[in-house]
């Protein structure tokens, strides 16, 4: 009668097991390696934490508007009425690159007379024209929405001046589109990654730049910042488990590779940082700030997003292949996620060369008009900056793929090991009380 108690039993257990897998790969539950784990992380996180007390700036400190590049006042404004006419006759006059010595020459061709209503501050209902070049990029429409800078101090007639178009709808619809996408696909999973981006947006937003505005040293707010966005977007996204902790150490290793590099190869090529107009406005607004520990910063939030997906792809291949092959040893797990990581790798660091080229496709023009060598481009700084960018958080991702995959094939095999070990034992012992 004992013997026939057995097999529900059994089978109870069995569809436990594969009920489990319905939601993804068993995790690992040994209480040794859990400590482990908890001994190296929790330490981590609270000093992750103590520096986010520590370093919170409480907002941007204010200073007065210059006027210059995006450092201006802005309103709201609508196009209300356009009328062509003779650029002659309106006395338009050519932009000051196609002017010739001399006298300037009105601009010949049609010209576009724009009324705009300004519709947001305390000039609201406030109309002035502006006035449209034919060769012009940018051209209005009826009912368009606009941007308006605002300068005080300047003449009545010249205060208000559109500075860019309002792009807020379309930028909005873009937006619930890739969310939608991701829940749809994702779903739960893709709702707790849809929150973590918010929250590493916030993360960017009230405590990284407004930390470095305050005079903070840029290079300890990213790692600090950087930090907390990984744990929290790892453990929001994938559980709170052994095996996220495992890419979690992955990305820690690869970054302080990235931040030795990188600060090592900007002081060795002495680059400033000070690149374009943005970053000289920004360090003249604000001084005390460290621009080549900016450029440090940026690299390692750059490098951040790569980071995590590469680090949880290792992660699931080993567990995934444990899973597969139950008897396989860490070296054999190593080897097979190893070629799996080596096809990621020669895939995303052609992504990263790709992505920084196509971002800095305007300057590689310029440089390509000016027909400069090869060599010439290749080492000014505005050109450098990007390479070691480039460069540096590359090698970064390549040594994250062999790190993260051997901590995951240690912690996987040893776990399982005591794992099965553990139910082979009770199997056994309730087969002995059967017999």
């Amino acid at each position: 009668m004992t013997s026939t108690s057995h097999p529900p039993h059994r089978h109870s257990h069995g569809h436990a097991h594969s009920h489990s897998h319905s939601h993804g790969p068993a995790t690992p539950v040994s209480a040794h390696l859990r400590k482990v784990i908890a001994a190296l992380l929790v330490p981590f996180a609270a000093a992750v934490v103590a520096g986010l007390i520590i370093l919170w700036p409480g907002g941007v400190p204010p200073h007065p508007h210059t006027g210059l590049g995006l450092d201006q006042q802005t309103e709201s404004g609508r196009v209300v009425k356009i009328e062509e006419l003779d650029c002659p006759k309106s006395g338009a006059q050519p932009p000051p690159s196609q002017q010739q010595q001399g006298a300037p020459q009105p601009t010949k061709g049609k010209c576009e007379k724009a009324e705009i209503e300004v519709t947001s501050g305390k000039d609201k209902g406030h109309t002035f024209t502006e006035m449209v070049q034919p060769d012009a990029s940018r051209r209005y429409d009826v009912g368009q929405e606009v941007v308006l800078a605002y300068a005080p101090k300047a003449p009545e007639a010249l205060r208000y001046s559109v500075t860019d178009v309002n792009r807020t709808l379309p930028m909005a619809i873009l937006a619930g589109i890739f969310a939608l996408s991701v829940v749809v696909v994702g779903r739960l999973r893709g709702v707790f990654a849809l929150v973590a981006l918010v929250i590493s947006f916030g993360v960017l937003t009230m405590f990284i730049l407004p930390a470095i505005l305050q005079g903070s040293d840029p290079l300890l707010v990213a790692v600090v910042g950087g930090s907390a966005i990984m744990l929290i977007a790892l453990y929001m996204c994938h559980g709170l488990n052994a095996r996220t902790s495992v890419a979690v150490l992955g990305t820690l290793t690869s970054l302080l590779v990235i931040g030795l590099l990188g600060s090592f190869f900007i002081d060795w090529a002495h680059l400033t940082g000070n690149t374009d107009d943005q970053t000289g406005l920004v360090h003249g607004l604000y001084p005390e700030i460290e621009i080549r520990g900016l450029l440090l910063a940026g690299i390692i939030i750059g490098s951040l997003g790569v980071l995590d997906d590469v680090t949880v792809t290792q992660t699931s291949a080993v567990w995934e292949l444990k899973e597969a092959d139950p008897t396989a040893n860490w070296r054999k797990l190593y080897g097979s996620a190893m070629r799996i990581g080596r096809d990621h790798i020669a895939s995303v660091v052609n992504t990263l060369v790709l992505a920084y080229a196509g971002a800095s496709l305007p300057l590689l023009l310029l440089f390509s008009i000016a027909d400069s060598g090869v060599s010439t481009v290749a080492t000014s700084e505005i050109v450098a900056a990007e390479i070691v960018r480039t460069l540096v958080g590359s090698i970064g991702l390549v040594a994250s793929v062999p790190v993260t995959t051997v901590l995951a094939a240690l912690v996987v095999s040893a776990d399982r090991q005591t794992a099965t070990t553990g139910r082979g034992r009770a199997r056994g012992g309730r087969r002995r009380r059967a017999k």
